[in-house]
């Protein structure tokens, strides 16, 4: 058997491992070693050596231009496992499959991972004669309608790490961040986030945000289809009502007292 002080260096592993996890779960900017030690106030080595046992692991990874880190694919998994207890997919299905049919859209359920959204529940347009299923698709947050949704109603804090660095310009009508920083307090008024060509030329989506019984926005639901089709001259009817009343619904599911939750806060 370990002895007390083998017992006791395994859990402050833990421990750092934990809280360097959260560190990078806090935001969607990517963090180096010396900023992870830096915030938690331990060795750069080891953080680093942390770090490496963690990315061995898949619960984080490096970026390898600027080799700094972020969550993993192998804590997403993890995640899923952890939203199928809180139901937020399980009580998201029936509501996309009735937005799917009442938009005529394809649908869309994700929740923010670092600084994308990664679908985990699709609908295909109803009269779509083939398509590729999306779970696991990941967008960006700030040229997507969920990314949008999602980050109007999180702490200030995300918003200000996800614009700590230059935003990447996906189309000529990705928003820059200042432009982007002005649309959260719309979105937050209306309860509605939409986004047109900014990821995708000829690709727009509306979105609305989904929150738990805390009044936390863990996901968002939302509709994406060609431009035209979608806005024409602008929204199409009926559209940005369903989006919200889905939202709603899910959101409901989850024991939220209201929404969208902020507005009244």
């Amino acid at each position: 058997m370990p002895n007390r002080s083998e017992r006791r260096s395994s859990i402050q592993s833990i421990d750092r491992a934990a809280a360097i996890l959260s560190a990078l779960a806090s935001g969607p900017r990517r963090l180096g070693v010396s900023e992870l030690a830096e915030r938690l106030r331990l060795a750069r080595p080891t953080v680093h050596g942390l770090l490496q046992t963690l990315q061995a692991h898949g619960f984080v990874e490096q970026d390898r231009h600027s080799d700094k880190y972020q969550l993993g694919p192998g804590l997403l998994q993890l995640g899923y496992s952890y939203l199928d207890l809180n139901e937020l997919r399980a009580r998201s299905i029936g509501y996309a499959d009735r937005l799917a049919t009442r938009t005529g859209a394809s649908v869309r359920v994700g929740v923010m991972h670092g600084d994308n959204v990664v679908v985990i529940h699709h609908v295909f347009r109803p009269d779509a004669a083939f398509g590729v299923l999306e779970v696991g698709l990941q967008l960006p947050l700030h040229a997507s309608s969920l990314g949008k949704a999602i980050l109007a109603f999180a702490p200030v804090q995300v918003l200000d790490d996800l614009l700590a660095e230059p935003l990447p310009q996906l189309t000529k009508r990705t928003l820059s961040g200042a432009a982007l920083r002005r649309e959260m307090a719309s979105i937050r008024d209306q309860g509605v986030a939409t986004e047109r060509d900014e990821a995708v030329l000829g690709e727009s989506s509306v979105a609305a945000p989904i929150f738990d019984h805390a009044g936390h926005a863990v996901g968002a639901i939302g509709v994406v289809d060609a431009t035209e089709r979608l806005f024409g001259r602008s929204l199409t009817k009926g559209v940005a009502a369903g989006v919200s009343e889905a939202a709603r619904g899910v959101s409901r599911e989850l024991g939220a007292a209201r929404w969208p939750y902020a507005a009244e806060a």
